[in-house]
C-alpha cells in the first residue's frame, strides 16, 4: 500500500494536533509536510512530531501531497489555495478546518480545476491557546468533526477524507453546507462573541473595575475562557458567517431583553422559569450527548 502523503497548511493548534495524531496512528505509513511562516514554528512542528518536514515554500510542501489540510484563519484560505494551485498534483484532495463553510466553497469553486477536489471539514474542538506548541495528539478525541456533504465530489474522494478523520478518534457527522453555518453560529460563534462581551462589560465597569476583579472567581473564568482565543481567527469567522451570526445576535438580544423586562417588572416567576428551563435543557443536552461527544 503506498504511503499517504499529507500536507498541512498552517501547523498551529489544529493542524499540529492533526499531524501528531495521524503520525501516532499511522507511523511510517504516512508522510506529513507542513507549511509554517517562521523558522521557529517549522523547528517546533518537526520537534513535536507534527510533521516530517516543514517549509515556507509552497512547492516543497504540496507538490506530492495526496491530501492538503488547510488550517489557517478563514480569510487566508482562498488566497493560500491560489498560491498553492500551480504545485498541486491532479487528483489531490483539499480539506480544511474552517469554522465557516459557505464562503470558502463559494470562492474555491471559482478557481479549482475539475481534477482537484474540495471536501469541506470542521473539527469542533480547540483550546484557548494557539500555535503548534499548544497542539495535542488527542485534541480530536470524542469531539464532533463535521464533513460537509457536496454533490460534486465523487464518493470515493469523500470517503477518503472521512476515513482519515476517523483515525483521529473524533465522532464524524455530516451536514449540508447551509445548516452547518447556521448551527456553528449557535454552538460556537455566538458563545465566543458573548464571552468577549462579558470581558468587555468588565472593562466598561468604570470605577468598579478594581473591585470587580477582586470578586472574579470560577464562574467568570469559566464563562469567559474562550475569550482568550485567537482574534484573527474569530474576526475572519464573523466576516464569513455574518448573516447567521447577526441573526443569532439579534435573537440573543431579544432573550436578554425579555429577562431585563421580567426583572424590571418584579416578575420573579418569569425570572425563575428562565433559569429553570435553561438548566433543564442544558442537563438534558449533556445526558443526550454524553456517549457521543466530549463537549468543549
Amino acid at each position: 500500500m503506498p504511503k499517504l502523503k499529507l500536507a498541512i497548511i498552517g501547523v498551529g493548534l489544529i493542524g499540529g494536533s492533526l499531524g501528531m495524531c495521524l503520525k501516532d496512528r499511522l507511523g511510517d505509513e504516512i508522510y506529513i509536510t507542513g507549511m509554517c511562516r517562521t523558522q521557529a514554528s517549522m523547528d517546533k512542528a518537526v520537534e513535536l512530531g507534527a510533521v516530517d518536514f516543514a517549509s515556507s515554500n509552497p512547492e516543497q510542501v504540496v507538490k506530492e501531497a495526496d491530501i492538503i489540510f488547510l488550517s489557517t484563519p478563514v480569510l487566508q484560505m482562498v488566497p493560500m489555495v491560489e498560491k498553492l494551485l500551480p504545485f498541486i498534483k491532479p487528483g489531490a484532495v483539499i480539506t480544511d478546518a474552517g469554522s465557516t463553510k459557505q464562503y470558502i466553497w463559494n470562492e474555491l469553486k471559482k478557481i479549482l480545476p475539475d481534477n482537484i477536489y474540495y471536501v469541506p471539514g470542521h473539527p469542533m474542538t480547540g483550546r484557548e491557546m494557539s500555535g503548534v506548541a499548544a497542539a495535542k495528539k488527542d485534541l480530536f478525541q470524542n469531539k464532533c468533526y463535521v464533513i460537509v456533504e457536496k454533490d460534486d465530489v465523487p464518493a470515493e474522494i469523500h470517503n477518503k477524507v472521512c476515513e482519515l478523520v476517523k483515525l483521529t478518534g473524533a465522532n464524524l457527522t455530516t451536514l449540508d453546507i447551509a445548516k452547518h453555518d447556521r448551527c456553528a453560529s449557535v454552538i460556537s460563534h455566538i458563545p465566543h462573541v458573548a464571552a468577549a462581551a462579558l470581558v468587555t462589560l468588565l472593562n466598561r465597569s468604570h470605577g468598579d473595575q478594581e473591585a470587580c476583579l477582586k470578586l472574579a472567581g470560577g464562574g467568570f473564568k469559566d464563562t469567559t475562557r474562550i475569550a482568550s482565543s485567537n482574534a484573527d481567527m474569530w474576526a475572519d469567522i464573523c466576516m464569513t458567517n455574518s448573516e447567521a451570526i447577526i441573526n443569532h445576535i439579534h435573537l440573543l438580544q431579544g432573550i436578554l431583553g425579555e429577562v431585563a423586562q421580567a426583572i424590571a417588572s418584579g416578575d420573579r416567576q418569569a425570572v425563575h422559569d428562565y433559569f429553570a428551563h435553561s438548566k433543564e435543557r442544558r442537563d438534558s443536552i449533556l445526558e443526550q450527548t454524553k456517549n457521543m461527544y466530549e463537549l468543549i
